[in-house]
């Protein structure tokens, strides 16, 4: 697989982050949080495979860029971004060994943390896209 880091999900995020579009849950929490595949369908036929790329840290270039398999490492659900989704994109690319994808992946770990000190948590309630 030729995965490498999304330049600009990874810009996205930051944004987002630095806006508090933040849900600080907990690690494990992202199989429940994530998008479905239906409410992924749903984005994508709203907003098409550029908008639906911002929310994956990670492309296969391998891939046809009209697919969704083509899109890895998701972080949010097409409004925030998740704690519980970047650890566990951190996690995973650290484990498949896409050292950019997890240096990225724990440079937003630490922005949302670093932002949690700085505010008051906040948690969000899950929005459909």
């Amino acid at each position: 697989m030729a995965v490498k880091l999304n330049k600009n999900a990874f810009s996205h995020a930051k944004t987002l982050v630095s806006e508090n579009h933040v849900v600080r849950d907990e690690r494990d929490a992202w199989s429940e949080d994530q998008p479905s595949a239906h409410q992924e369908n749903e984005f994508i036929e709203r907003h098409g495979f550029r908008e639906y790329a911002k929310w994956h840290l990670g492309i296969d270039d391998a891939e046809p860029e009209e697919v969704k398999k083509r899109y890895k490492f998701p972080y949010g659900d097409f409004v925030d971004v998740h704690r519980c989704a970047v650890i566990s994109a951190e996690s995973r690319a650290g484990q498949y060994k896409h050292l950019d994808i997890e240096r990225a992946a724990a440079d937003l770990h630490e922005m949302i943390d670093a932002k949690e000190t700085t505010t008051a948590p906040s948690k969000r309630k899950h929005h459909a896209a």
